[in-house]
């Protein structure tokens, strides 16, 4: 018999593209993963997908299942809802602050197709730089605050979003497009274009530069299209998520390198009160932010 846990798992696999990134979304391991699946087909009589294609392809029969998957996790999730509304009254408010400039490419679509479920969760965005974004939430002033570290804290729990390559960015033209890789040597020679926040919260300074103590010169900008326009017309390079840029490079505006011969990766984290990360319509929220991102942006995987 087909249980809720076999649909998550045949959708997991289809959006991540691969048994082992699905058990990392699913917290499972790949054997138990692998299991899971082989029941599934031997109860169907069919396999749902293609085992030789990379990532793995959907048969048939596959995206026929898939498709019911998403409509009976859609239904659960508009049970669930109901039941919240009945027992509570009124969902609630989420009042998100954001330490990512470059997250609303994807946050805004998330709090657009939860808005259409959850009308009367009071939706909002905490503006303005924050010295300390975790600490909103002891102070009541956001509800959820999305961060690339997951430092402990008491009364506060972190959600794994998803992991990202961040990438040097650079002119079309720059010399250090004939390099397979960047170190931390080779940002000496150049201006580094920044947002205005602390260096502590910029991977490339904290984990390359600070500890090959290489301090180039800076520039600081609030917005995303004034530090690619400074790299495109190379006043600077800097270092960014890779899917937070993927159109530029597709068209070819600017180009990358990796930041490192192994690589630069970081995480993002929704981080939450540990009293309302198990309220109905905030761990609905924190699905709909993965579902999207997963479906929109390139480069990514769970986070390990």
């Amino acid at each position: 018999m087909l249980e809720l846990r076999h649909l998550r798992t045949v959708v997991a696999i289809a959006e991540t593209g691969s048994i082992s990134k699905a058990g990392k979304r699913l917290n499972l391991s790949q054997p138990a993963l692998s299991h899971q699946m082989k029941a599934i087909e031997d109860y169907l009589g069919v396999e749902l997908f293609h085992r030789k294609s990379n990532p793995l392809r959907l048969t048939p029969a596959g995206d026929r299942l898939l498709t019911t998957a998403y409509d009976v996790e859609k239904m659960v999730m508009q049970c669930e809802r109901d039941v919240a509304r009945i027992a509570d009254g009124k969902a609630g408010q989420l009042r998100i602050a954001v330490e990512c400039h470059s997250c609303f490419d994807w946050l805004m679509p998330s709090m657009d197709a939860f808005r259409e479920g959850w009308p009367e969760v009071e939706m909002d965005l905490v503006s303005g730089f924050q010295p300390d974004p975790v600490g909103l939430l002891a102070e009541d002033t956001a509800d959820l605050v999305i961060v690339s570290q997951a430092k402990p804290r008491a009364g506060v729990t972190f959600h794994p979003l998803f992991r990202y390559e961040v990438l040097a960015l650079l002119a079309q033209k720059h010399p250090y497009t004939q390099k397979e890789y960047l170190t931390a040597k080779d940002f000496a020679k150049e201006t580094l274009v920044t947002y205005p926040i602390p260096d502590d919260r910029i991977d490339v300074i904290r984990e390359v530069l600070l500890p090959a103590k290489v301090e180039p010169p800076r520039r600081r900008t609030e917005l995303t299209v004034a530090i690619l326009q400074l790299v495109a017309s190379h006043r600077a390079i800097a270092a960014m998520p890779g899917w937070a840029v993927q159109p530029f490079l597709d068209r070819d505006y600017i180009a990358s390198r990796p930041i490192r011969k192994s690589g630069l990766f970081a995480n993002l984290y929704a981080a939450t009160t540990t009293e309302k990360a198990s309220a109905v319509y905030m761990l609905e929220f924190l699905d709909t932010m993965r579902r999207i991102s997963f479906s929109t942006l390139k480069g990514i995987e769970p986070v390990k």
